[in-house]
């Protein structure tokens, strides 16, 4: 072999390292994205059964207050029984300004029962949720859904006026550079509500 010849076959074989190399660390990197974004739309899953599970129990509270206490586009405190002991606890579902979607229990206290709301055990459900202003995590809807759609889900909602929840959570991991957010929904039917006629 002459030098020239040594020299290109060099090349060929740094060339051919080179792309392996390139498209291993390519592979492993979208490898490595989805096991995440399946991670946390398992989690996000999993958070969506909870809450839609423990909204189908909702209920006065113990001190006689209606089972919905508050709705928001993200922000929504109901009562019900968490703990399965009997006792009605306030539950505060709510999604943070890190992307993180939590759930905050609050015992009550004192006769009669009151629920301090600085007095809350929080958990996070679920992490990575971009929902925007434009993509509220609760929906609400009246006891006319789903004959009546012109005024469901409702514009401006009150607690006395719920009979079903939708709860949305938009799950991304890297929002700025990934792909589609996956959107995850399911309803909860207010079972035990008495709703205002």
């Amino acid at each position: 072999m002459s030098l020239v010849e040594t020299l290109v076959a060099i090349f060929l074989f740094s060339l051919g390292i080179i792309a392996v190399t390139v498209l291993f660390t390519r592979s492993w990197k979208a490898n490595s994205y989805i096991l995440e974004e399946a991670t946390a739309t398992t989690a996000a899953t999993k958070a969506l059964d909870v809450t839609v599970k423990d909204l189908r129990k909702v209920r006065q509270a113990d001190n006689g207050s209606f089972p919905i206490k508050s709705v928001g586009n993200f922000d929504l405190v109901v009562y019900l029984d968490d703990e399965g002991d009997g006792t009605t606890e306030q539950v505060h579902y709510f999604l943070d300004n890190q992307g993180n979607f939590k759930k905050g229990v609050s015992r009550p206290s004192g006769t009669p029962a009151a629920y301090p709301s600085n007095d809350q055990t929080i958990t996070t459900l679920a992490q990575h949720i971009v929902n925007t202003s434009s993509q509220p995590v609760f929906y609400y809807y009246d006891k006319n859904f789903p004959l009546n759609t012109s005024n469901n889900p409702i514009p401006n909602p009150q607690p006395g006026d719920v009979k079903l929840i939708s709860v949305h959570l938009w799950v991304n991991i890297k929002p700025n550079t990934a792909p589609d957010n996956i959107n995850l929904e399911s309803f909860a039917n207010l079972r035990n509500l008495n709703v205002n006629d």
